[in-house]
C-alpha cells in the first residue's frame, strides 16, 4: 500500500519529463510537484532517485543543477501506465508547463561548467543554446578556481548581453 502513491509519483514525474523536449532541471521538477503539493520533498527526492536507478530517467549534474531527462524506456513505461495518472493533474501539469515553458527552456539552455585542466589552469566552459542548437560553446582558461567559477556565475546571469556583444562586434 506504501508503494502505491510513491508509483503515483514516479508517473508524475515522468509525465512532465515526457511533455517537454528538453532536459528539465531537478528543482524544475520539484517546484511544480510541491507548488501543488502532490508529495513532500524527501518522497520526491525518493523517486527521482528510484527512476533514476531503474533507467526510466537519465540525471546528470552539472555544477549545481542536476539535469534529468526521460529515457526510451522510461518513454514506455509512461504509455504503459499514464492511466494511473489522474486528469486532472495532467491537466495541472501541462497547463504549468504550457504557462511557463519559455522560462524553464531558458533556464536550462544557459550553462556554465569549470574544471581544472591538465595544465593546472581551470577552464571555464560557457553555453548557450536554442533548442539543441549551440548559439555560443566559449571555453576560458584562468588560472584560479574562484575567477572559473565567478565567470560560470557571471554567464547565468550575463549570458544575453555577452552574446550580443559578440554579434555585434564580430558581424
Amino acid at each position: 500500500m506504501v508503494q502505491e502513491p510513491l508509483t503515483l509519483y514516479k508517473l508524475i514525474v515522468l509525465y512532465m519529463l515526457n511533455r517537454v523536449n528538453f532536459p528539465m532541471t531537478a528543482a524544475q521538477v520539484s517546484e511544480i510537484i510541491l507548488e501543488k503539493e502532490y508529495t513532500g520533498f524527501l518522497t520526491l527526492q525518493q523517486a527521482i532517485s528510484e527512476l533514476t536507478d531503474a533507467g526510466l530517467i537519465t540525471s546528470e549534474t552539472i555544477r549545481n543543477r542536476t539535469l534529468l531527462t526521460i529515457t526510451g524506456e522510461g518513454q514506455e513505461t509512461l504509455n504503459f501506465f499514464q492511466n494511473r495518472i489522474s486528469d486532472a493533474i495532467k491537466e495541472e501539469i501541462n497547463a504549468y508547463l504550457k504557462e511557463k515553458e519559455y522560462s524553464l527552456r531558458n533556464e536550462i539552455s544557459v550553462q556554465g561548467d569549470y574544471y581544472k585542466s591538465t595544465s593546472g589552469e581551470y577552464e571555464a566552459h560557457l553555453i548557450a543554446k536554442d533548442h539543441e542548437i549551440n548559439l555560443i560553446d566559449i571555453t576560458l582558461s584562468v588560472p584560479d578556481e574562484t575567477t572559473a567559477s565567478a565567470i560560470c556565475d557571471n554567464w547565468l546571469t550575463k549570458n544575453q548581453q555577452i552574446y550580443q556583444y559578440l554579434i555585434q562586434e564580430l558581424f
